[in-house]
């Protein structure tokens, strides 16, 4: 299967590229990935015997940690007078940590909406819509409509889900492994997931704002007989979004190949494997 013969979305406007294979709606952009086998050996070799100096040292950082969190835990009173409190747009101590702002509450179906109107708010929306334009709901037209519905301008969405429905033709589908319909054949289990692993502000203006997405990705299908193995792929996605009756919505968005980690030694799971983790383990509400 190549990425030519597939059709998708990724453009810079709403159905700009329809030759793209996996893209921000739908499923992510397919690349090759290498597992590195180590045959029965799982590289490691016998583990030492702890000794009772190792042990002594695990129980004090136990004792440490306990501690942490009772300390963390009396800072439920008031705080008034608190000159070193953070600013709700503080990103704190790294890039990765929370702003201490509470996460986003409300929620439109299976999205969450609702979010604050700064830049926070702007880098959870565009979090949370990459999940959702990157589920394997995206296959279903009827999900996929109110997918969209729900994430972008209204100005835009008409156009957009026409468009869709072009690019997921029964060929695209079929291509993918599904039925023509969308559906999954029996037996197998159809994975499309997009995982957001950071989120940054490129441009930010009093009633708009471009939200750049660092992603991975799943996308195939598992299953015993599986011809389409699921494969991880990383990504950026870029989010113009406006600020529309109470809440972010997208006008337009495209995506780039990488950042992209060098793969590590992990074993390849088998498909069984792949497909009880999809339907074991659930998503989160990704708030900055």
């Amino acid at each position: 299967m190549s990425q030519g013969d597939e059709r998708g979305y990724g453009g810079n406007e709403p159905g700009a590229h329809p030759d793209d294979a996996y893209s921000t709606l739908g499923g992510t952009r397919q690349t090759r990935t290498r597992m590195h086998r180590s045959g029965d050996d799982d590289g490691y070799g016998r583990r030492p015997a702890r000794t009772s100096r190792s042990l002594v040292m695990v129980v004090g950082v136990v004792v440490l940690l306990i501690a942490a969190i009772a300390f963390a835990n009396q800072g439920g009173g008031d705080t008034s007078g608190d000159s070193t409190e953070k600013k709700p747009n503080t990103a704190g101590a790294g890039p990765t940590a929370a702003t201490g702002t509470k996460p986003v509450q409300g929620k439109n179906g299976t999205i969450a909406a609702g979010f604050a109107h700064d830049e926070q708010g702007a880098q959870s929306a565009a979090a949370n819509y990459a999940v959702a334009l990157g589920s394997a709901e995206m296959f279903d037209k009827t999900k996929r409509d109110g997918i969209l519905q729900t994430t972008h301008d209204p100005a835009v969405v008409a156009t957009l889900q026409a468009d869709m429905a072009k690019a997921y033709s029964p060929g695209f589908l079929t291509n993918v492994g599904l039925n023509e319909d969308g559906s999954t054949p029996g037996g197998l289990t159809f994975v499309s997931r997009t995982i957001p692993v950071g989120t940054k502000v490129i441009a930010q203006g009093a009633d708009s704002a471009t939200v750049e997405v660092w992603c991975t990705g799943l996308v195939g299908m598992a299953g015993q007989g599986s011809t389409k193995p699921v494969t991880a792929t990383w990504f950026t996605i870029t989010e113009k979004l406006k600020w529309i009756s109470g809440d972010w919505k997208i006008e337009s968005s495209s995506q780039a190949e990488g950042p992209t980690p060098v793969n590590g030694d992990n074993r390849a799971s088998t498909a069984d494997e792949i497909a009880g983790a999809v339907e074991g383990y659930g998503g989160f509400t990704y708030a900055r």
